[in-house]
């Protein structure tokens, strides 16, 4: 028997209470091992940042404990830069209190230190192939790709996971057994940060080693040829690390590049004021009218990197570095229909809720009695008729400028009281 805590399974982009999404799969928080996995503290570095996602959405811990943070730099993601404010890498060591990125370096001090955190691992994608001989600009000592980089060989203090070097070289040498290509295979990078590397002095995982916790940065190559080959090592050598602690845990898919790719290739769905819904794939570049209040709008992702980004009047959608869409409002004041609503659906009948989707063959009908409410299908008219209710509906019968898809096989079901946006529901023709 065995339970798994998620926090923030929904991701809200707005009256959040960190800078950033925090999710915890938990079976014991006082005897097990707990691993705690970043991603993001670089914008442009997406290898590691995605591979966390996934770990986020398809992973079951059964046995120990997994924290993860996969979007510590939010801001600096969504503009695909290593760091609008700056290196955030460089600033555990000291930070100006009037350091926009202060907030997030400060928070994610505070859970590496928690007693319960005890081991780290950095998510990073590196240039170049790491050599200890200099081949070429690729392959050479100054590369930090394809590496697990420790800041020295052990840790000070005694540790159940302190000694460093050999953690990283065993967890190579699994890594190294089931490569793609043979010059991805991986190597050890040992910064000997306190003696060598003053600039290193001021990274997350020397804070955390200054801290008696072990810290580990996994550094995929930025010459590798997709993203779904730089996840795809990530997640090996996540997985590494969590055998390694005795973390056991369950994933819904097989650790191959096709269905990582496919994985990647889904941005799910966001719910905005918990009335209006979009699924995310497909979907065209930007959409016009959408019923948003004034202010303290609330977007709630399934995907741990979707965020909003405010662009003049218009509100940016992102699923990591990408841009997934443009919403145009239209201001309204909010009031509350009945919930749910009854549709036929290719001659059945469902009860359908707010803020979902169905999917339809050949037509539907949506069944109001409700002389205050009216529904307005975007993308169809019929003269004379202002409360679209009770109709039946074809595709085509609406007009696919409309849609809200790139395929225009989907569309809005807008619902009014008292000319008071009241709730949306998608139709999905199939």
């Amino acid at each position: 028997m065995y339970f798994s805590v998620l926090l923030s399974f929904l991701f809200l982009t707005s009256l959040y209470a960190l800078p950033f999404n925090f999710i915890k799969k938990e079976t014991d928080t006082l005897n097990s091992p707990t691993l705690l996995v970043i991603g993001g503290i670089h914008g442009n570095e997406p290898g590691g940042y995605f591979s966390s996602a996934i770990l986020s959405r398809y992973y079951t811990i059964t046995e120990g404990n997994l924290w993860i943070v996969p979007d510590l730099n939010r801001p600096s993601i969504q503009q695909n830069n290593r760091g609008i404010n700056g290196d955030m890498n460089r600033k555990f060591a000291d930070i100006d209190p009037q350091d926009p990125d202060i907030e997030a370096v400060r928070e994610i001090q505070k859970i590496i230190t928690e007693q319960q955190v005890g081991l780290v691992l950095n998510l990073h994608d590196g240039h170049g192939f790491y050599r200890k001989e200099h081949l070429n600009t690729i392959f050479n000592p100054n590369a930090w790709g394809q590496t697990c980089v420790i800041d020295q060989r052990a840790l000070d203090g005694d540790h159940p996971y302190g000694n460093l070097n050999e953690i990283a070289s065993k967890v190579n040498q699994e890594l190294n057994n089931a490569l793609i290509a043979d010059h991805h295979f991986f190597d050890v990078r040992n910064t000997n940060t306190r003696f060598d590397d003053e600039a290193m002095k001021h990274s997350l995982t020397f804070f955390a080693v200054s801290h008696n916790k072990p810290a580990f940065a996994i550094e995929t190559s930025k010459n590798l040829p997709t993203l779904h080959h730089k996840v795809f090592y990530q997640l090996n050598a996540i997985e590494c690390y969590m055998k390694l602690m005795g973390i056991k845990y369950e994933r819904t898919f097989d650790l191959n590049l096709d269905t990582v790719k496919v994985l990647l290739d889904n941005y799910e769905s966001v719910t905005i004021n918990n009335n209006f819904y979009l699924n995310l794939n497909n979907l065209k570049n930007s959409l016009s009218f959408i019923p948003l209040q004034s202010d303290r709008n609330e977007f709630t992702f399934t995907h741990p990197l979707g965020s909003i980004r405010k662009n003049n009047e218009q509100f940016d959608i992102f699923i990591g570095n990408q841009k997934i869409s443009s919403l145009i409002p239209s201001y309204n004041i909010n009031d509350l229909c009945s919930d749910p609503i009854t549709i036929i659906v290719d001659g059945e009948v469902k009860n359908i809720t707010f803020a979902t989707d169905f999917f339809v063959t050949a037509d539907f009908k949506v069944i109001n009695e409700d002389v205050n409410t009216r529904l307005n299908i975007i993308g169809f008219t019929r003269k004379g008729v202002k409360d679209e209710s009770n109709i039946r509906v074809k595709l085509s019968d609406l007009d696919s400028k409309y849609s809200v898809d790139t395929s225009n096989k989907s569309y809005r079901l807008e619902f009014y009281r008292k000319n008071r946006f009241c709730g949306m529901i998608l139709v999905h023709f199939k």
